[in-house]
């Protein structure tokens, strides 16, 4: 930079020359006008009003000048420098109006396209009834007990008070597991696929000191063949509660809560006699009807094809633990007493959805499942 002039002469620096920041002022013009990107005009930007830029350069030398010329000068290189600032603005606008308008065209969305080619899944009810129902006797304290779905027949059956000629050991009830048989065996193994979720209450009182208070959930096998309301492999839940003065009025409170919690607080319930071998007395538990609430009893006008028009539904057998299944799995029956309940999850989940053939829960076709949503 030259050092101020002291003696006034009528000096004129190179860069300050009009004609020399006309040529700075139109070479920068040309740079934003050439510049067709934002990452180019940013580049043209820094060279152009950056702090090494020709004008800005030129607008350092002005302090070369003697005091009468200073002002000339300094109204030259600003106007200038603002007509490239406006340059770079323009330019600026410019480039992101066509940015802009690119992304718009780039990056749209075609709205009328197929939303659901990747289809939600679903849980399946069977899955979501049984923890359902399982939750409603957690809440009240009870625990989750679990077993093996290939069983002895002791717990299936004989810690069951299930006499040895019973007819449900037969093999048109039994799926039997048949051991490898040699010269000294038939090859009965004693094991079965269990029949019901029952000996898992069997092994909740040999595991644990009373009082007991479980809830079994599980899958079952029964010989039976596939149709509308019957499966071969079916899910079921039990209940069994063991402590010192439980009676049926405990048992029914319980029933009474269970049913109200999944099917509303006007339900009821009722308990009709019946015979099972491992409890006594026994019982077969109905509740209301949850369509037609007994009001199509009688009435021809308002039939109800959920409960046909009989008023009640069958739910499960219960009862109190026949005192020959405590002994069997050591707890005192004159010290303690039990009740169990226990149902069929498919039959509850067609009663609370109004599902009227159960193939349609086994056979996998996910437009039965999807409905249900993925309620966790």
């Amino acid at each position: 930079m030259s050092a101020p002039n002291k003696s006034y002469d009528p000096v004129e620096v190179e860069a300050l020359k009009p004609e020399q920041i006309e040529r700075m002022r139109d070479e920068a013009l040309a740079a934003f006008a050439a510049a067709d990107s934002l990452d180019a005009l940013h580049e043209a930007k820094v060279a152009q009003t950056g702090p090494s830029s020709p004008l800005a350069l030129a607008n350092r030398e002005i302090g070369a000048l003697p005091p009468h010329a200073k002002a000339d000068a300094g109204k030259r290189v600003g106007q200038a420098r603002g007509a490239v600032n406006k340059a770079l603005a323009t330019r600026q606008a410019e480039l992101e109006a066509e940015r802009d308008a690119r992304v718009l065209v780039e990056e749209a969305v075609d709205v009328t396209l197929p939303y659901d080619r990747v289809p939600a899944g679903a849980r399946h009810p069977l899955t979501t009834m049984m923890e359902r129902v399982a939750d409603v006797f957690v809440s009240m304290g009870y625990e989750i007990a679990e077993g093996p779905e290939v069983e002895a027949e002791w717990f299936n059956f004989d810690a069951l008070n299930f006499g040895p000629d019973h007819p449900a050991r037969q093999m048109q009830d039994t799926f039997f597991v048949h051991g490898p048989k040699g010269a000294d065996s038939d090859g009965e193994s004693g094991v079965v696929l269990r029949t019901h979720t029952s000996p898992v209450q069997a092994r909740a009182m040999l595991d644990r000191e009373p009082p007991v208070y479980v809830v079994c959930p599980g899958r079952v096998f029964r010989t039976d063949e596939l149709d509308a309301t019957h499966t071969p492999v079916f899910h079921q839940i039990e209940l069994l509660a063991v402590d010192e003065g439980l009676t049926m009025g405990d048992l029914k409170g319980t029933m009474d809560h269970m049913v109200q919690s999944l099917f509303g607080a006007d339900m009821k319930t009722r308990l009709r006699p019946n015979y099972f071998p491992f409890t006594e007395p026994s019982a077969e538990m109905d509740m209301l009807c949850y369509v037609c609430k007994g009001e199509s009893v009688g009435n021809p006008d308002r039939p109800c094809r959920t409960c046909s028009s009989e008023g009640w539904i069958e739910l499960g057998g219960c009862g109190m633990v026949n005192p020959r299944v405590l002994t069997a799995c050591g707890v005192d029956p004159e010290k303690y007493s039990g009740f169990a309940f226990g149902f069929g999850i498919e039959r509850m989940l067609m009663f609370r959805h109004n599902v009227e053939d159960m193939r349609d829960m086994v056979e996998g076709d996910v437009r039965f499942t999807r409905p249900f949503g993925m309620e966790i």
